[in-house]
């Protein structure tokens, strides 16, 4: 039987009984500082088995301790990667995984599935002997979940049993781990900080009289994430800086400065904190209502920080991600000047 052939069979043959199986974290020790499909981090996940991934993200510079959201893509056809391939065990591993799925008493169904496990990765279809002879030359690789893209249709698309990669090979797989997978995983874990404009008035706005808007440059300035694969000298640094401001005042019935209403960042900086003396003035970012909210309401005016993503690597490899967004609202009440006529 094809190599081909003896995959579609394995494949068909576990999902039936996969299926059956509860969706359970396993009991067992960590190894390698990551995961076994017999593991405390080993999963099913639907149909497939998938291990926890070892990638691990340090954040280089800080939020000022403002809460943290994550990027909104301005690609509507791009999104980090849902899944991908990572170096998951040794032979030894995969050994001692068979022999955990055979102590799964649940129907008989761990006798089953340690069969078909060793009919792939013991008796030669496609690996023999668990590939004991290789130990220390090489790892099988194995399907990761992105654990913030968990529920996306993607996440699916890695759907391969653990492949065999000899130590400094690159595998033929689309899906494997590379310099840009980390970069794209470091964009989903980069620290934005939420953005809650500076407004004076604070609240509450006067009809016709200009509001003055602007950040906080404590929270807002570059800030990166760094990804690394232990074990393999394979790191990458995705970076986020502001470069502008979009504000929405939440009613037509409004003018915002500029015109646009995009502030963009100008030394270090985005729009200008109100002074004493500056109330005639018109603010280089900021907004004016024309109509008041009443006696109860208020508009809802949207802040929303566009960022520019850029990435490097210990490869040589670096480019541009697509700029990501972050927003939020915050409700504004503007009133009428009383005057009387005498």
């Amino acid at each position: 039987m094809s190599r081909t052939k003896t995959r579609i069979r394995i494949a068909a043959f576990l999902a039936v009984p996969l299926a059956l199986i509860p969706a359970v974290s396993y009991a067992g020790d960590k190894t390698h500082g990551g995961t076994s499909l017999g593991t405390a981090n080993g999963n099913r996940s639907g149909n497939k088995i998938t291990v926890e991934t070892k990638i691990q993200t340090t954040v280089n510079g800080g939020s000022g301790g403002s809460k943290t959201g994550s990027l909104t893509s301005t690609d509507s056809n791009w999104t980090p990667p849902a899944c991908w391939y990572e170096p998951a065990f040794s032979p030894k591993e995969i050994e001692a995984d068979v022999k955990t799925w055979r102590s799964f008493t649940f129907f008989g169904i761990g006798s089953v599935v340690g069969d078909m496990l060793d009919l792939y990765y013991k008796d030669g279809h496609p690996y023999k002997d668990y590939n004991l002879d290789k130990q220390g030359e090489g790892m099988f690789w194995a399907a990761v979940v992105n654990p913030n893209r968990k529920d996306d249709p993607e996440a699916s698309a890695c759907d391969k049993m653990p492949f065999w990669v000899d130590n400094g090979k690159t595998p033929s797989e689309p899906l494997a781990v590379n310099a840009k997978v980390l970069a794209e995983y470091a964009y989903d874990e980069l620290p934005i900080p939420e953005t809650k404009v500076n407004m004076a008035p604070a609240g509450t706005s006067t009809v016709n009289l200009p509001t003055w808007i602007w950040l906080d440059k404590a929270d807002f300035h570059k800030v990166s994430v760094t990804a690394s694969l232990p074990g393999t000298g394979l790191s990458a640094t995705t970076t986020a800086e502001p470069v502008s401001l979009h504000i929405d005042p939440g009613t037509s019935d409004a003018e915002t400065f500029p015109a646009s209403g995009d502030c963009t960042f100008t030394g270090g900086s985005i729009g200008e904190p109100y002074a004493k003396g500056k109330a005639n003035q018109t603010p280089p970012c900021g907004v004016r209502y024309l109509r008041s909210t009443g006696a109860n309401g208020s508009y809802a005016l949207k802040a929303t920080v566009t960022w520019k993503i850029t990435w490097t690597s210990t490869t040589g490899e670096g480019d541009r991600l697509p700029d990501g967004t972050f927003g939020a609202t915050q409700n504004v009440t503007v009133r009428e000047i009383q005057s009387v006529n005498r």
